[in-house]
């Protein structure tokens, strides 16, 4: 009898579920999608170029906001000499190729420094507009293509000033490695600039300088496919939900090479993000493209199809298994009780009961033959009085018995299948990788403390010219315009603060042989990192900047390096891209023993380091890269440090182990959804139902049995409310006979 509801749909389900975890078993621990380079290595070059976009898109947003702020800064205060604007310029800043400043009235050149700039660019729509001073890529006469940046320079009673400064699309300058290369592309795929190809050109090998024309041959091609995919929104090409960049990122193959695969990440400059809308950068169009030759991939999962079809194999099978246990001790013996009572309750008393074996079916099926007997021979007392059987085994048993059974699959495939120890194979380009991407992090961190620096040296000039109401005034707007900084304060040579703004002041040490940028607070809750910069005007006086170390934690934060941390020469921590304590050590000694053997000198200075770790059955990769390089924080003692569980990569070994684990914990999903239903709508109505039968059987006719469920149970109980009633009436029709007066001579 098909019933909404009852025995049959959870067995039903049951039956499906483990069908669709057998196919999906098959599938997942079958073998893997084959790439001709392993997915692990193509999320790295991913991230690589993502890198490389962020610190490349920096680079030219603080360059333009450099600019345009050095002239509203200047346009604010007396009139200055061109000459003296460009000089003050190239000492605070040394990040443009050439600067010039022309009359905009006469259209002359009346100051020039660096690079010769060319002008035939310059027209009215560069002047006027809505699209006014935007900074354009122009092209020199040697092919080199430059970015120029444009700020109005305007003082009252004076003629206005174009300050124009130019600047090359160069990638960060940092350790490539071996053959690994970069490339700044334009729209239309043309590359404006690369980082990389030089260290390979003086190689000696005919094989490897065969190997580097590949090379720019797959870069020219592959800077094409990249532009072309970057045009695309970034919204649009990501799926719903997915991590990441907020521009349009990727990863692609190559061709190969003497058995070596050219694998390329790209990025683009522009971004989804509505705070990122106002970024220079982002509307210029480029996209940065990391390429790196990597040892072509070999098959590995021969065999593997055997592997999954005997793993779902043994799940239809137990599943098989379970099911018939459901059925011969759940569903069978409810299906026969529910006829059983119907005929009972139609009347038919001649038959006896089928009494099913055993739980509380045959509780029921025991108080129905009870209630056959008094309700077919008239005795009332009789049939009542017979003791009833104890049931040991319950309707609980056969949904353990039916759990164990598929347990026995559920718990070696998720917990003991495909398992991984310390012997996984990890590619070395992943340790490379992440050497190279925490050697871009630490770049990337060394410019941002430099540009603090500088922008102090920039403001100072103007402080020094100013009086106290409006030194004061010009640190208002100063911290207004830079997130990074929480405090500004003038010192001056006995230590005391003058105008300052933002948060408390700290002390400032003197000394020559202190650097301008230095940590102090140690046994504080943070540590205060000062960027000084004097005040030439007012003899003894430091300008002082305090960095948020917030602004230090997200310059740190990328995925797919793990945990990164910023620690001083004593490998003590300052910053980290996770929680952390304020000079803490290094949680493991051999990141400590990776930060200390980074800081040694080999040849011109510290060089960065990459270690794969083994300990136990983990893999950790590890990286530490010290500040090198120009700056007032070159010889600053910072090391930036990062480590991550191999685990997270996607290696072979380790995802045929998550989708073993899924497989196990899917399959444990089943088993409580299934026998947790059973159990709810069958099982223990059941029991309470056995409880009601029995009661009726020793002669209680006065309590109403009401069905709660529309299905088998249900209709059990429905023919037992007949049964009682039928009972009762029975009953009533024996008290009146024997109420009725006997004739005489009986």
């Amino acid at each position: 009898m098909p019933l909404l509801g009852g025995i049959r749909p959870p067995i039903a389900v049951l039956c499906v579920l483990v069908l669709a975890l057998a196919g999906l078993t098959a599938k997942v621990l079958g073998p893997g999608e084959e790439t001709a380079a392993p997915k692990a290595v193509l999320s790295s070059q991913q991230y690589f170029a993502e890198d490389g976009a962020i610190a490349l898109r920096a680079s030219i947003d603080e360059r333009v906001a450099d600019l345009e702020r050095t002239a509203a800064a200047l346009s604010g205060g007396r009139p200055v000499k061109p000459e003296r604007v460009l000089s003050d310029l190239s000492r605070a800043y040394q990040k443009w190729t050439g600067t010039t400043v022309l009359d905009l009235e006469s259209g002359d050149v009346v100051a020039a420094r660096g690079e010769t700039i060319p002008l035939g660019w310059l027209d009215k729509g560069v002047l006027t507009g809505g699209q006014a001073l935007t900074p354009r890529m122009v092209r020199l006469e040697t092919g080199d293509v430059r970015l120029m940046t444009m700020a109005v320079l305007d003082w009252r009673d004076r003629p206005q000033q174009l300050l124009v400064a130019s600047s090359s699309l160069s990638v960060p300058a940092i350790n490539l490695g071996p053959f690994r290369s970069m490339a700044v592309v334009a729209e239309d795929g043309e590359v404006l600039a690369t980082a990389g190809f030089d260290q390979a050109e003086a190689l000696d090998s005919e094989q490897e300088r065969k190997e580097l024309a590949f090379l720019h041959k797959e870069m020219s091609r592959l800077a094409d496919v990249s532009a072309e995919r970057t045009e695309e929104h970034p919204v649009r090409a990501k799926e719903p939900g997915s991590r990441g960049y907020p521009g349009v990122s990727g990863s692609l193959v190559g061709g190969s090479y003497n058995g070596r695969v050219s694998t390329a990440g790209y990025a683009s400059l522009a971004s989804a993000d509505p705070e990122d809308r106002k970024s220079v950068a982002a509307g210029l169009g480029l996209t940065v493209v990391s390429l790196l030759p990597v040892v072509e991939q070999q098959a590995s999962d021969q065999g593997r199809e055997l592997y999954g079809l005997a793993a779902a194999g043994v799940l239809v099978l137990l599943g098989l298994l379970a099911v018939t246990v459901l059925w011969a001790t759940v569903q069978r013996p409810l299906l026969r009780l529910f006829l059983e009572s119907r005929r009972l309750a139609r009347g038919d008393l001649t038959r006896p009961v089928t009494v099913p074996r055993r739980g509380e079916a045959a509780r029921i099926g025991a108080a129905l033959e009870r209630l056959r007997g008094r309700l077919g021979d008239g005795d009332d007392t009789g049939p009542g009085d017979a003791p009833r059987k104890r049931i040991r085994i319950g309707g609980r048993g056969p949904l353990v018995l039916t759990g164990a059974l598929l347990l026995l699959w559920c718990v070696p495939v998720g917990l003991l299948l495909n398992r991984t120890d310390g012997s996984v194979s990890v590619p070395a380009t992943m340790v490379d990788d992440q050497r190279d991407r925490t050697d871009l992090i630490a770049d990337r961190l060394r410019r941002a403390l430099n540009e603090a620096q500088a922008d102090l040296v920039s403001t100072s000039h103007l402080i020094g010219a100013a009086d106290e109401g409006s030194a004061g005034r010009l640190l208002d707007e100063a911290l207004a315009k830079h997130s990074r900084y929480r405090a500004l304060y003038v010192v001056d040579a006995d230590g005391r603060v003058g105008a300052r703004a933002g948060a408390e002041p700290h002390d400032w040490s003197r000394g020559e042989d202190l650097p301008l940028v230095r940590v102090s607070g140690k046994g504080g809750k943070v540590p205060v990192i000062q960027a000084g910069a004097p005040v030439k005007e007012r003899k003894g006086s430091t300008l002082v900047g305090e960095i948020r170390v917030e602004f230090l934690n997200s310059l740190l934060a990328r995925p797919g390096l793990g945990e990164v941390r910023v620690v001083d020469s004593q490998a003590l921590t300052l910053a980290s891209s996770g929680g952390f304590l304020a000079f803490e050590e290094l949680p493991r000694e051999i990141l400590t023993d990776l930060v200390r053997a980074g800081g040694m000198r080999v040849g011109a200075g510290p060089v960065e380091n990459g270690l794969l770790i083994r300990e136990g059955k983990g893999v950790t990769v590890a990286a530490a890269a010290p500040f090198s390089g120009g700056g007032v924080t070159a010889d600053i003692g910072w090391t930036v440090v990062s480590w991550q569980d191999a685990g997270r990569f996607q290696i072979s070994a380790y995802e045929r182990e998550d989708r073993s684990v899924l497989a196990g914990m899917l399959g444990l999903a089943a088993i409580i959804l299934c026998l947790g239903w059973i159990h709810l709508v069958v099982v223990r109505p059941l029991r309470a139902l056995a409880t009601s039968a029995e009661n009726l059987a020793d002669g209680d006719l006065k309590t109403v049995l009401y069905p709660r469920y529309q299905d088998e149970v249900g209709a059990v109980v429905r023919s037992l409310e007949l049964l009682r009633q039928q009972a009762q009436a029975h009953r009533h029709h024996q008290a009146r006979r024997s109420a009725e007066p006997q004739p005489d001579g009986r």
